[in-house]
């Protein structure tokens, strides 16, 4: 019997919460504790109220804890390098070190790194000063190009993708970023790269520095209104499998694009081990990366993780010993829906402090999960406290099952202030998956 392990999870959000769930189940857990957690996450867990960007202070803890493994989801601490730090005090972690942690971290660096290994991208420039990206975005429409996309170069909180349908919005976007200091030093620097057209897929991968193991892809939903309207989100709900990610696809995908990166990665900076997150657009030219991240994405975790039959706490321990085998990570048959509650008025300004109800009552449902995320206890309730409250994600046979499932579950959940888009997997639905 091999040795129970005491686990901590660094972070507070709805991925978190399920990376959580998922890893109670594991045989090798002896406990597994939130760092800071949430509200919700406190019914399944204890919780350490501690600064996940406050390195040493979470050093410390898990040292005085006698934490095991540590599981580093978010992507400030990474960028910060928290596995480098715990590392150092001798306790392993899933994730990237920092040096790997800039293929998320720094958009140009990821960007400079595709175009050096030549992984298909998205034509760019790159910009220190407002005025030179606002000369080539005046010339760019001017040619008659109709869009391009405007990124803040750093972290920011998913927040930091414009994409600009008219010279007033890139200019605006520009502004934005490196003037008004919208993303604070994460938009000092920018990219500007041209718009791509064609089916959007997440694929999250584990990776041990040498082995990539690709999940089942899937189909986020960033925009905040129905229809695909309004401004980015952290992601408004989900599904998987990806139906426009064929097989065929996917092997020129690990072609070109998902053993290239992580050799480059190695060159460049250092063995990547952790989970990998490919942002992809299907263009006609074939597949192109749109973004790295270097985490498990938000709902893609709350999608993906109810259908994975492996052993998750033995596939992360893998990837963090260079033992990864690709037979480790079995996903169930059939198709997932995540469907997220978020508070009127997200991404921009909303309302909070509602109580919750219903969860448990949906909870009971075999093939339905909740996961939290802005939600915190208040007099022996939990309450919402940010955008994006919770989501309930629903595993079925079919797709238009676990729709059925997720939304039909999603309406026995009350809080004032709750909106939840009412088209995902409408797409995918509509190209017969």
């Amino acid at each position: 019997m091999e040795k129970q392990l005491k686990i901590a999870v660094i972070g507070a959000g709805g991925r978190e919460h399920a990376i959580i769930r998922k890893l109670k189940d594991s045989p090798r857990a002896a406990s597994v504790t939130a760092i800071p957690g949430n509200g919700g996450i406190a019914q399944d867990v204890p919780c350490a109220a501690i600064d996940i960007t406050d390195i040493p202070a979470v050093v410390q803890y898990c040292k005085d804890a006698k934490i095991d493994y540590v599981v580093v989801t978010p992507d400030d601490p990474l960028a910060l390098g928290m596995v480098d730090a715990l590392k150092a005090a001798g306790i392993r972690a899933f994730g990237p070190v920092k040096s790997a942690a800039r293929l998320e971290a720094s958009k140009i660096f990821a960007k400079n790194l595709m175009q050096k290994y030549n992984i298909p991208t998205a034509d760019y420039h790159t910009f220190t000063e407002s005025q030179d990206a606002l000369c080539y975005t005046r010339e760019y429409f001017a040619s008659g190009k109709e869009a391009l996309v405007v990124k803040a170069d750093g972290l920011a909180l998913g927040k930091g993708v414009t994409i600009c349908l008219s010279l007033q919005e890139a200019e605006a976007a520009i502004r934005a970023a490196m003037d008004e200091k919208l993303f604070g030093t994460s938009g000092e620097r920018i990219v500007i790269e041209e718009y791509l057209t064609g089916p959007e897929v997440s694929v999250l991968s584990f990776c041990d520095g040498n082995t990539i193991v690709p999940m089942i892809s899937c189909m986020d939903h960033k925009r905040a209104r129905d229809n695909d309207e309004g401004p980015n989100t952290g992601g408004m709900g989900c599904i998987a499998p990806n139906p426009f990610y064929t097989p065929e696809i996917a092997e020129i995908c690990m072609k070109t694009i998902f053993i290239p990166t992580v050799e480059a990665v190695r060159k460049e900076a250092a063995p990547f081990k952790g989970c990998l997150y490919f942002g992809l657009m299907l263009t006609a030219a074939g597949p192109k990366v749109i973004e790295y991240n270097c985490r498990f994405g938000d709902p893609e975790a709350q999608t993906a993780l109810p259908l994975l039959e492996g052993d998750l706490l033995s596939i992360m321990l893998a990837c963090t010993d260079g033992a990864l085998d690709e037979g480790m990570a079995r996903f169930k048959g059939g198709a997932a829906a995540c469907v997220v509650a978020a508070s009127e008025g997200y991404p921009a300004s909303y309302k909070k402090g509602f109580r919750i109800d219903g969860i448990d009552a949906v909870r009971a449902a075999q093939n339905v999960e909740v996961y939290c995320a802005g939600v915190k206890q208040e007099g022996g309730a939990l309450v919402s406290s940010g955008g994006r409250v919770l989501c309930v994600s629903a595993c079925a046979p079919s797709l238009e099952l676990a729709l059925r499932d997720a939304y039909r579950a999603m309406e026995n959940i009350h809080f004032e202030n709750k909106y939840v888009r009412s088209d995902i997997g409408k797409r995918a639905l509509a190209a017969g998956c």
